[in-house]
């Protein structure tokens, strides 16, 4: 990359980019998620229990790429509205094994609005929302092999 003031500017750089990205999707998808409860990385958490469930404590931070320092707090406050359950397994007394609760599968047949919702939020078509994907894939790759 060439020196120049422009390479320092704020708009010239793709960590700004992203960060602006990011803001947007959380932003997009808060008012959908208000008549479920969840904020956004709680919606993480189930979206993966409502795929594959039970699942430990650490494979469900392996999956979201959270250490359980993050994890932990969010599965908590899910307890706390009754969607989430915690046990100890019953193969390993170490680990904790997270379950959804009847109210908690239930909040899955709302989760499609919200992907609804937040599609016409996007305004991207299929086509460059699967080329963002891919682009997306392929950052994300060399930090998440």
């Amino acid at each position: 990359m060439k020196k120049s003031a422009d390479s320092l500017s704020l708009e010239s750089q793709t960590c700004f980019r992203l960060y602006l990205a990011s803001k947007s999707v959380i932003q997009a998808y808060t008012p959908f998620l208000k008549p479920l409860d969840l904020t956004y990385p709680q919606y993480l958490v189930m979206l993966v229990l409502w795929e594959s469930e039970p699942l430990s404590v650490k494979d469900l931070g392996a999956k979201l790429y959270l250490d359980s320092g993050t994890l932990s707090p969010l599965l908590k406050k899910l307890q706390d509205k009754k969607i989430v359950e915690k046990v100890r397994s019953k193969e390993d007394e170490r680990s904790v094994v997270i379950s959804l609760t009847p109210q908690g599968r239930k909040l899955k047949d709302k989760a499609f609005a919200v992907q609804t919702g937040v599609r016409k939020e996007i305004c991207l078509d299929d086509d460059k929302l699967s080329s963002l994907n891919v682009m997306l894939d392929d950052f994300t790759g060399s930090f998440y092999p």
